[in-house]
């Protein structure tokens, strides 16, 4: 994609876990991101399990319970609405 190239965003395709994590880690010090992230294995389990289309916000403890899906977005994201369930995690 020409914006990834414009701002220098290129990862190769992964050919293992590994690479994968170091994608994510990649991306993660990039964006300045400071929240745990979850890495998919090769054989793409979650992405089966959460299918990312149409795209959703998912909220998952960590039992695997989801505390919050969106409705589709992005016109169905409420960033505040994922924000509070994900206060109401976070206190237990």
């Amino acid at each position: 994609m020409q914006a990834n190239r414009r701002d220098g965003v290129i990862v190769k395709t992964a050919k293992s876990e590994e690479d994968r994590k170091e994608a994510a880690q990649a991306c993660s010090v990039g964006l300045e991101v400071s929240l745990p992230m979850i890495v998919d294995g090769m054989d793409d389990a979650v992405e089966r399990a959460y299918q990312g289309w149409p795209d959703r916000i998912y909220i998952v403890d960590l039992k695997g319970n989801v505390w919050y899906r969106s409705a589709q977005g992005p016109a169905g994201f409420k960033p505040a609405e994922a924000e509070q369930s994900l206060r109401n995690l976070l206190k237990g």
